[in-house]
């Protein structure tokens, strides 16, 4: 009797370990998932979610970008007040009337008391460090994963695609995650086989956001949309990165095209009220090759705007490579594919949109060269 009991007991322990699987825990019935977040700290999940928070810069994009806004149950006072320029509120403006979780912004925490209130399964955080995630886990008791939007030198990035991949499994959303890596892949490949072989373009960007809206001396080395189409930013000689340089480097380097950034439209506009001259003097002003871009740096990368802004400069400076590409029709596209609308319309209206700039009344007209 006792051997049949015991055997029984052993029969009881392997079928609960079978439940539970590898890796996870079944206190008070909740099974969990142990997971590597972007910083490699090990966090267990609940295997089942179903109520998060993306706190951070970027964090709440990609759990839109996952189709999975309806799991959102806070967000930050910075996602309420600027759905300007950020085309994953623009397309979920429902998302502005959940409760805060806090002030946001770079460098902010978030509420502790209002977010265990809401009693989130996962907290997603961006841009903090190991010591930061494991204090607000600590004081939240709510797993804290820590997700990485990497350098996006390129728009094949690894480390974002990582972090897709892992809020994906955190989510139930594996093949959501697989689809937006394969849609970024085929669109760095499709913009690399439009170009290759081409003579790369003299080019310039000016009116880069950096901590604030610039003007045209503000540009970016290296700037990604450029590389995406084998354009060569005359400022990339300075190195990567964000530079302000003098604006007189341009009369020197004088670019056969010069893009704007349009959040910095405005003070570019301003600046040649004051100095119509220096903007005369400039080649690409004076043959009409001054373009608007819609600005993509906003807490930090919009992701579609900055595909959609590859496109449009291929078209500008191949229109032959791009002669079946309608710009606004593909902006429209990826928005819909990341975001689930196609919202290039309301950006045209916030910034201006695709198009020649014209400075001496600061308007940006949809007017692109024809394919020879």
């Amino acid at each position: 009797m006792r051997k049949f009991i015991a055997l029984i007991l052993i029969f009881v322990v392997v079928l609960a370990s079978g439940c539970t699987g590898s890796g996870a825990n079944s206190e008070n019935g909740n099974a969990t998932l142990t997971v590597t977040d972007a910083l490699g700290r090990s966090v267990e999940v609940p295997k089942n979610v179903e109520r998060v928070i993306a706190v951070g810069p970027g964090a709440l994009r990609l759990i839109v970008y996952l189709n999975a806004s309806d799991m959102v149950v806070g967000v930050e006072d910075f996602e309420k007040r600027y759905s300007f320029g950020r085309p994953y509120i623009m397309a979920h403006p429902e998302l502005k009337d959940l409760p805060s979780v806090g002030p946001g912004g770079p460098g902010k925490l978030p509420d502790f008391e209002a977010i265990v209130k809401l009693r989130p399964d996962v907290i997603f955080i961006t841009y903090v460090d190991g010591k930061t995630a494991d204090e607000i886990e600590e004081k939240t008791g709510i797993p804290v994963v820590v997700l990485s939007y990497g350098s996006l030198g390129t728009f094949d990035d690894e480390e974002l695609f990582a972090s897709i991949e892992l809020a994906g499994r955190i989510l139930g959303r594996e093949e959501r995650a697989r689809e937006i890596t394969e849609f970024i892949k085929s669109i760095q490949e499709d913009l690399m086989n439009r170009t290759k072989g081409v003579e790369p373009k003299r080019v310039y960007v000016g009116g880069i956001g950096y901590k604030g809206a610039h003007g045209i001396e503000s540009t970016e080395a290296g700037y990604p949309p450029f590389r995406a189409v084998n354009a060569e930013n005359v400022a990339d000689e300075l190195g990567e990165g964000h530079k302000s340089i003098d604006k007189e480097m341009l009369l020197e380097w004088q670019p056969d095209y010069i893009f704007i950034d349009e959040g910095g439209l405005k003070l570019v506009l301003d600046d040649y009220s004051r100095n119509p001259d220096f903007y005369g003097s400039l080649r690409a002003v004076k043959e009409g090759n001054l373009y608007g871009l819609l600005p993509y740096n906003f807490y930090t990368t919009n992701i579609g705007t900055a595909l959609a802004d590859a496109y449009f400069i291929g078209k500008v400076l191949y229109p032959e490579r791009f002669r079946d590409v309608d710009p606004e029709e593909k902006a429209d596209e990826i928005y819909t594919f990341l975001v689930g609308k196609p919202v290039y319309e309301a950006m045209k209206e916030q910034f201006g949109g695709f198009g020649r700039i014209d400075l001496s009344n600061g308007t940006v007209k949809y007017s692109l060269p024809t394919s020879p």
